[in-house]
């Protein structure tokens, strides 16, 4: 008995999700006619935004004038210069990449016998973190 209710319930529940799309919007529906009239009377107006043109669109490609203000050339020419100097940054996520490799290869301030006594020292004055408690690393 109970497999019947549980089965009346489920199927009540479908037929009501599937069943919204049959019924009429609560708006007066509107004619070709009238949607046609509108779009002429929008046209005439020129409030209608052609298809692909209206705001978010793809540009034409073309740009204005440089924020620099040097022209094509300059620019490639001054790009060849820094990469030639090795003042260009790589391009992408290498840049990130290579900063990270030269920064852990630097060469450590201390050496390892002060680093030792500097962590004596810490833990004797109880600056330091106990295992497990230090922030998460990223």
């Amino acid at each position: 008995m109970k497999t019947k209710t549980v089965l009346t319930v489920v199927a009540s529940a479908a037929f009501a999700v599937f069943a919204q799309g049959a019924f009429p919007h609560s708006s007066a529906p509107v004619s070709r006619a009238d949607v046609k009239a509108e779009t002429k009377a929008a046209e005439k107006a020129g409030t209608l935004t052609p298809a692909g043109q209206g705001p978010g669109a793809m540009t034409s490609g073309k740009s204005g004038p440089s924020s620099t203000g040097l022209t094509r050339d300059e620019r490639k020419t001054q790009t060849k210069a820094d990469a030639k100097s090795g003042q260009l940054a790589p391009a992408g996520e290498a840049g990130a990449q290579k900063q990270d490799k030269a920064d852990k290869t630097t060469k450590s301030t201390m050496t390892r016998d002060e680093r030792k006594a500097q962590a004596k020292a810490d833990q004797k004055n109880k600056k330091m973190t106990p295992a497990g408690e230090g922030a998460a690393q990223k």
